[in-house]
């Protein structure tokens, strides 16, 4: 057993009424309509003829319309077999067949499973033979149509959707998630917000991010539904349509990477967009510079920004930087959700700076037939993230690294992640990823790769501005330059492993 410091409330801007707690101490919401189906049953009588669905180039759909329809996809899928509780491979590109498909899926009692269509075809074999998936409707392929069906009798702690994590340090491990951890973290949106559950047509959130990933489809699609807004869903991220699709379609909320912002920002049809209906501005994934969190409030003026961290395993979000926060400390992640508790699980002796552990009602039990995998994971009810912070005295957590990637040079601890906030600060530099450098004297050394989307990095000037900002030891003694930007996960994780095996590093700078 780890000694856990856990990090009082006292100090959290969120409001926290109606959470209570079970005999395990785990916090849950009170009144949290029952399913996931309950809250779409509610739209389709509250509001019929509301959108609920666009994908830009394809169509609309209602309530009533994704009601009726996903119906049917259910009748489908239960005359082409599937029973209660067996599993359903999603591989429709983002948009309307794949919004139906989860939806039918949820109807006919099944379990949605979002396959990664960025995936080779060896790994995709592998979630779907991992999940045991009973019918796949992968890209193509007719979606299921049958007399309506709606299942009865679904619970709050019923698994609603297999998501998959993105793999990075091996294979993917399935994260079942329950419904009442889908509408707990729809609640913590709403309430992290500053938003209401009854916002309806007041949300258009632009979907520019797979819906494969908890991002995409926990804290924008599903949050449309429960607040009776509208999903709109751009299939493919398209920076010229994305500028003209904020004012087209009246969006009011957008989730993304910092890097796409950056280059959304430079782009030249923003400058003619009308952005004035935008009211909320999300990031994360990645560090972020304070002169773009200053950037966004500028172009978006009538916007509050806020930064987000989460996981799969916590159905999306699990801190939250609020706007009054987001310039001053643009390097932290926030606070804990409204009914999320966070904990560090020390390295040293600084009870601040540690592993970061979490509980909550949106926190998975465990992973997908995984044993193994949970008894490394969740330790005496807390999911350890693997993320190495320090936690402020307020409250607010700094993500510091993975613990896999904190770089050690010559017995300096050197974090990646600082010195990747760093760099994208810097002259020229879009995007950056910080790795090892083996090093047979120092035993490693720092490097970094950087991408400028206007191939203008000054590499000296780089250096200068790194050594302005960072101790000696942590300033890159290699860098590379790519055409390309680099590569990351759905959720806008950088895939280190994959640059490593790619990157040549050459001769080191000093």
């Amino acid at each position: 057993m780890r000694n856990i410091v856990e990090i009082p409330r006292s100090r959290n801007p969120f409001p926290a009424a109606g959470v209570v707690r079970d005999r395990d101490g785990v916090a849950h919401y009170e009144r949290l309509p029952a399913t996931l189906l309950d809250v779409l049953a509610e739209q389709a009588e509250r509001r019929p003829d509301s959108e609920a669905v666009i994908e830009l180039g394809a169509g609309t759909l209602t309530y009533r319309q994704l009601w009726q329809r996903a119906a049917r996809v259910a009748g489908g899928l239960r005359e082409d077999g599937l029973g209660r509780g067996d599993r359903v491979g999603i591989r429709y590109p983002a948009g309307l067949e794949w919004v139906l498909a989860f939806w039918g899926t949820l109807m006919a009692g099944g379990i949605p499973v979002a396959v990664n269509t960025r995936s080779a075809a060896p790994e995709v074999d592998f979630v779907l033979t991992d999940a045991g998936v009973r019918l796949d409707l992968a890209a193509g392929t007719a979606l299921p149509d049958g007399r309506p069906y709606v299942v009865d009798g679904l619970e709050p702690t019923d698994t609603a959707a297999l998501f998959y994590t993105s793999g990075t340090t091996g294979r993917p491990k399935g994260v079942p998630t329950a419904h009442e951890a889908f509408l707990t973290n729809a609640e913590n949106m709403v309430r992290t917000m500053g938003q209401s559950r009854q916002l309806g047509e007041q949300l258009r959130t632009l979907i520019s991010v797979p819906l494969f990933h908890v991002t995409g489809c926990n804290s924008q699609l599903l949050v449309a539904a429960y607040t009776g807004g509208a999903a709109v869903i751009m299939p493919a991220l398209n920076l010229p349509e994305l500028a003209t699709t904020l004012s087209t379609q009246r969006i009011s909320s957008l989730i993304t990477v910092p890097a796409v912002y950056a280059l959304l920002l430079r782009h030249p049809g923003f400058a003619g967009a009308d952005v004035s209906g935008v009211r909320w501005v999300g990031y994360g994934g990645a560090p972020t510079a304070p002169a773009l969190v200053r950037s966004l409030r500028d172009a978006f003026g009538a916007a509050t920004v806020f930064n987000g961290y989460g996981m799969t395993e916590t159905a999306s979000l699990m801190t939250v930087l609020p706007d009054s926060d987001a310039v001053e400390h643009a390097d932290s992640v926030g606070y804990a959700v409204p009914s999320g508790d966070i904990g560090v699980a020390p390295l040293g002796d600084d009870a601040g700076v540690g592993e970061l552990v979490v509980r909550g009602a949106n926190v998975m039990r465990g992973y997908w037939n995984r044993p193994d995998a949970d008894a490394e994971t969740i330790i005496d009810g807390w999911l350890h993230t693997g993320d190495v912070v320090r936690v402020d005295g307020a409250g607010r957590v700094h993500i510091i690294d993975r613990l896999k990637d904190i770089i050690i040079r010559g017995g300096e601890n050197i974090s990646s992640v600082e010195v990747e906030a760093a760099l994208l600060s810097a002259p020229g530099v879009t995007d950056a990823c910080v790795l090892a450098v083996p090093d047979d004297v120092m035993g490693e050394k720092v490097g970094a790769v950087l991408f400028g989307d206007r191939h203008d990095v000054d590499v000296a000037a780089v250096l200068d501005y790194c050594r302005s900002q960072l101790a000696d030891f942590k300033v890159p003694q290699y860098i590379t330059v790519v055409a390309d930007a680099l590569p990351r996960t759905a959720s806008g994780k950088l895939l280190k492993t994959q640059l490593r095996e790619q990157v040549r590093w050459g001769a080191p700078l000093r």
